[in-house]
């Protein structure tokens, strides 16, 4: 006798119920670099739109930086760690290869029991892990989804390397994913061009490095990066409003990836946003936080009154891969 499998149900809809940040204590603005990469601060400033970064101290390490962002989002949602069924952490700067910083991260916070895993999908990271969160809410494998994007790339990014050395910083983003009566997270558009994985590498291995005596630090052909980035992009978060049936004159604001000032302002001119539409743009004082950038920048727009709860945004991710992801989400 074939037994039969009960169907799996979980809600109708789900959405973004809170959300959280870490800023690490330490600002550095531009005038601390400048000379060890031959540059100035006009030309940082034209190049990517930052001012300064900021840049985590010892003990602000990836695991605490993501517990105090993950209990910022517990708070603003009114959930209690024992409520949440899984831990979802997107980090490139976990340096170590096993375990996970998930399952540790779900313990500091007091969901002991939850599912948890890391994503290694860059940038883009904090969409996914948006995406996959709602899938687990609607289909039932868990009621409540902790998504934490954190950072620490000055651990991997080479402080004397002119093209790079001013753009990243370091911090955490988290954000509760849980059941709606309404839908709160749009369809995803998302996918990947491996073509393109030498663009933003770290071009050296781990075992190479320790025979060789060669840090693998980040490295990134920031012309290519620009180029895809500025015209590519703009397609996915079109077909992202598109596939939500959210016209671009329906938003209150659009939040992208804090890659760079000038990608940002090139996908507003491509998407035509009125002048009502709220940009993001946290990356001034903040750097390229990686998946750490885009609830990091919800949350600031949220604590100034750029936007309010209930606002309609555009999300999109984009980076090392190369990989990419874009929805249309509720402001918490």
């Amino acid at each position: 006798m074939t037994a039969v499998i009960r169907p799996v149900r979980g809600a109708d809809n789900a959405k973004i119920l809170g959300v959280g940040g870490y800023r690490p204590a330490r600002v550095v603005p531009n005038s601390e670099i400048v000379d060890r990469i031959d540059s100035s601060d006009e030309w940082i400033r034209t190049r990517s739109g930052i001012v300064s970064r900021r840049v985590a101290g010892p003990e602000e390490t990836v695991r605490w930086m993501a517990v105090q962002a993950g209990g910022k989002a517990l708070a603003y949602a009114g959930i209690s760690p024992d409520q949440i069924g899984c831990v979802l952490i997107s980090t490139v700067s976990h340096l170590i290869q096993t375990p996970a910083i998930a399952p540790a991260i779900a313990t500091d916070l007091g969901s002991h029991d939850a599912a948890a895993f890391d994503i290694g999908a860059g940038c883009a990271g904090f969409c996914y892990g948006v995406e996959l969160a709602q899938g687990m809410v609607r289909n039932g494998s868990a009621e409540y989804v902790l998504v934490i994007g954190v950072e620490r790339l000055s651990d991997i990014a080479n402080p004397d390397d002119r093209t790079t050395a001013f753009l990243f910083g370091d911090g955490a983003g988290a954000a509760v994913v849980g059941p709606s009566d309404e839908p709160g997270i749009g369809p995803v558009v998302w996918g990947s061009d491996g073509s393109q994985d030498k663009t933003i590498e770290q071009p050296v291995a781990w075992d190479a490095a320790m025979e060789e005596g060669a840090y693998p630090y980040l490295v990134m052909q920031g012309n290519a990066v620009f180029r895809w980035a500025s015209y590519s992009m703009a397609k996915v978060a079109q077909e992202a409003l598109d596939r939500a049936g959210v016209a671009a004159a329906d938003l209150d604001a659009f939040i992208p990836h804090q890659a760079n000032m000038r990608i940002t302002d090139a996908m507003v001119k491509a998407l035509k946003l009125p002048e009502h539409v709220v940009i993001a743009r946290d990356i001034a004082e903040q750097g390229n936080t990686s998946a750490a950038s885009i609830p990091l920048a919800m949350e600031r727009m949220l604590q100034t009154g750029e936007v309010r709860s209930g606002d309609t945004a555009l999300l999109i991710g984009f980076g090392a891969g190369l990989v990419y992801a874009a929805q249309v989400v509720t402001i918490p």
